[in-house]
């Protein structure tokens, strides 16, 4: 084991580990340089828009019990007979009209690999090459398991786990933790592991929410009525079984309001994305716009503060459908204010949160 002195020097542990290597038999088998590995995760995306990449992606995520937690004997007919038979049409349309054809993927992947980019080059800055940073998808790919196994490969013996989710919620946070807990489980020499908390809260992640919300409406000539804070809904139910999400949704729109030194009325939250016929949070963003239309907020602007990168839910759900239930109720003027993505303000939060989770590790 590494005295104190050796465990802040990373040259010193370095020797120590060549001079470890040197007396290994001969038929051992290599052990890498121990470093640690930082492994982002975001949703997930399919590799394509045809019927069958759609088919295999939605059945993956709609099979998991965190998102759709009905009894399995009644929800897998339905999903396999039904749903999945129609619903990659659909999704496949939605996705093809927002696809990124010059590099084959979806933006959520494009702008995965940049922040991720972004990242290592930061924790690299700061930490040489003690770190391994990288990103995995919990649904599609690249899987969780491949990039826990690449880590462990690279000599990972311990991972930071950033799950990139602002709000907790067990349909998002808990289901990427739970998929990198399980791709622990089949490693023989499992690396010790943390998970990062939510960051709803986070001053700089707050500040670079404020300052993209300065920057688009100081490109206005007119400022628009009021600025709609648009989260990714879930059922009701799950509030009243103890998920937070709700909550922090709540508070990161205060903190916003807050620091931008706005009035209460100049800032709603609502929650969109419904899927089944049970309640889920409201106001309902599609319903809330055209409400908002016909009390005469003519002009309105639309952030999606729980989301870290642009996906479908953004480019397609806010910029198509949620704009067409304001213009259609009279609305005139929308503006749709993009993700963080990989903004720097958002790059200098995500590795602040980083850089602190890492604290005694490093």
């Amino acid at each position: 084991m590494l005295d104190a002195h050796a465990q802040r020097d990373p040259g010193i542990q370095m020797n120590r580990a060549e001079t470890i290597e040197t007396h290994l038999p001969s038929d051992h088998p290599a052990v890498p340089r121990q470093k640690i590995g930082i492994l982002v995760a975001n949703l997930g995306t399919p590799d394509g828009y045809d019927y069958w990449s759609m088919r295999r992606y939605l059945n993956e995520f709609l099979s998991d019990r965190r998102v759709i937690d009905y009894s399995p004997w009644i929800w897998q007919p339905l999903l396999q007979a039904v749903i999945l038979t129609k619903r990659p049409f659909s999704s496949g349309a939605a996705y093809k009209s927002i696809w990124n054809e010059e590099e084959g993927e979806s933006p959520l992947m494009t702008i995965t690999k940049a922040q991720t980019v972004k990242i290592r080059a930061e924790m690299q800055r700061q930490y040489g090459e003690n770190v391994v940073v990288d990103f995995c998808m919990r649904y599609g790919n690249p899987s969780t398991r491949s990039k826990v196994r690449e880590m462990a490969d690279q000599g990972c013996q311990k991972i930071l786990f950033f799950p990139l989710y602002p709000h907790y919620a067990g349909a998002t946070s808990a289901t990427a933790c739970d998929q990198f807990f399980r791709s622990l489980m089949e490693e023989k020499w499992q690396p010790i592991s943390r998970t990062v908390q939510p960051y709803f809260e986070h001053p700089l992640y707050i500040e670079a929410l404020a300052q993209s919300v300065e920057r688009a409406y100081a490109a206005m000539e007119q400022k628009p009525d009021v600025l709609v804070a648009s989260y990714h809904g879930v059922p009701k139910r799950y509030l009243l079984e103890g998920d937070p999400y709700h909550c922090q949704c709540q508070k990161t729109s205060r903190l916003l309001r807050e620091r931008l030194g706005w009035p209460k009325e100049k800032l709603v939250t609502t929650f969109q994305s419904r899927f089944g016929p049970e309640e889920w949070l409201k106001p309902y963003t599609v319903d809330e716009v055209a409400r908002l239309a016909e009390d005469g907020k003519k002009r309105i602007a639309v952030i999606a503060p729980a989301f870290s990168a642009d996906c479908i839910e953004t480019l397609e759900e806010i910029n198509e459908e949620i704009r067409e239930s304001f213009e259609e109720a009279g609305g005139e003027h929308f503006t749709y204010i993009p993700c963080l993505n990989d903004d720097d303000a958002h790059i200098t939060a995500l590795c602040r949160v980083i850089d602190e989770n890492l604290s005694g590790w490093i």
